[in-house]
């Protein structure tokens, strides 16, 4: 008797083989031909998220040879009126696979949160720099930025031999390539623009109970409406940008 269309379904999830496949297609019933097209969709999908996951690693495998560790860089949190910027440096390995690493602010909360995990499991070292709000108006926010970056590689554990980095320049004696949107362009930095929103609005969320009345846990410290509203109504806090001009006008 012939497997039923549930049954074949199960099959095909598994791993079919090569005969099994030859032998559904010529299977009259309108459900497998429709189950079977729709695994193809799925596997000409998938090899679509490989392939961009190997053009995201181009510049790793060119590197890789002569500098076998290699650190993306990346920050999050330049533009907020609160809050730190946060660099992550991460060094993954030769046989990196997770698929959809990407610019983190084109993923979504959900996948980002579930690529961070993935990223946190195989990758070689991971480290984390912190600009706060006082380093910010101290230095400049591009400068506060670099000297985050260098923390970040100065605190990996495996000293990396070179550094791909998102549009900046980090001031370590390193060889390092700076790339306009690097985060959709090399996995590593991709990875550690993933890693560094994870980690700030985590952070910003935690700042939400600190500091209640700005909506840090929505607006991750931008300059919202809420948030303006909030600074209107009970002043700034000491995660509040100083030198930034919507905060200047709400001193304690």
């Amino acid at each position: 008797m012939a497997n039923s269309i549930k049954e074949i379904k199960a099959q095909l999830a598994n791993n079919p083989s090569t005969e099994l496949l030859a032998q559904l297609a010529t299977d009259p019933r309108k459900g497998v031909q429709a189950a079977l097209q729709q695994l193809q969709r799925q596997q000409e999908k998938l090899v679509v998220r490989q392939q961009a996951l190997q053009n995201r690693l181009v510049m790793e495998h060119e590197l890789w040879p002569n500098y076998p560790l290699i650190a993306g860089i990346d920050e999050v949190g330049r533009g907020p009126l609160a809050g730190p910027v946060i660099t992550a440096a991460v060094i993954l390995p030769h046989d990196f696979a997770v698929l959809d690493v990407n610019d983190s602010k084109q993923l979504s909360a959900k996948k980002r949160q579930e690529l961070y995990l993935k990223i946190c499991a195989v990758a070689i070292d991971i480290s984390l720099g912190i600009a706060d709000a006082q380093m910010i108006d101290r230095e400049n926010i591009y400068h506060a930025t670099e000297l985050a970056m260098a923390q970040a590689v100065e605190h990996l554990y495996y000293q990396p031999q070179y550094l791909l980095v998102d549009a900046m320049h980090v001031p370590v004696a390193l060889p390092q390539r700076r790339l306009i949107k690097g985060d959709a362009r090399s996995a590593s930095i991709a990875a550690a623009s993933i890693v560094a929103k994870q980690v700030r609005d985590h952070l910003m969320t935690m700042y939400d109970r600190v500091y209640p009345g700005y909506d840090f846990k929505d607006n991750a410290g931008y300059g919202t409406q809420k948030h303006l509203a909030g600074l209107a109504a009970l002043g700034s806090t000491p995660i509040h940008r100083q030198s930034f001009s919507p905060v200047k006008q709400y001193h304690h």
